[in-house]
């Protein structure tokens, strides 16, 4: 079971968009993440390599937990609002449950569970069209 200042630094670092080095701070060598329900992942460094991809694809996220955090033992409930800038302007927003088992003070399992029709990329922002012409 994570303590209550593990897992508020844990929020602090995903919020402070450094996503990667969360991992490699908070979760286990053998930890797992999956999306939804597909397979998942396994592997802290796996898990790493992936997070950092799916990063590069953005030109900037804003990461925000919505409280309260939900905590039971060793299982804990956390509500994120993810905002993505994408490289060719637009703007996605995904909001998303994770639902993670802890050993002690590290993740070991954790499973997202979101609608993937969010990922599909909003309007470019109102100033990125102001160029363009309808007809």
């Amino acid at each position: 079971m994570p303590s209550a200042q593990t897992l508020e630094r844990f929020i602090a670092r995903v919020e402070s968009n450094a996503h990667v080095e969360a991992i490699e701070e908070f979760y286990t060598a053998s930890a797992t993440m999956q999306e939804n329900f597909e397979p998942p992942r396994v592997g802290r460094d796996a898990l790493m390599t992936h997070e950092a991809k799916a990063l590069a694809r953005a030109a900037s996220v804003t990461s925000e937990c919505v409280r309260p955090v939900f905590v039971n033992g060793d299982r804990v409930v956390i509500r994120w609002i993810f905002v993505f800038t994408w490289k060719d302007g637009t703007q996605g927003r995904i909001e998303e449950l994770a639902y993670q088992r802890w050993e002690g003070e590290k993740i070991s399992q954790e499973q997202f569970f979101y609608d993937p029709k969010q990922f599909r990329p909003a309007a470019a922002p109102a100033a990125a069209r102001a160029g363009s012409t309808t007809g």
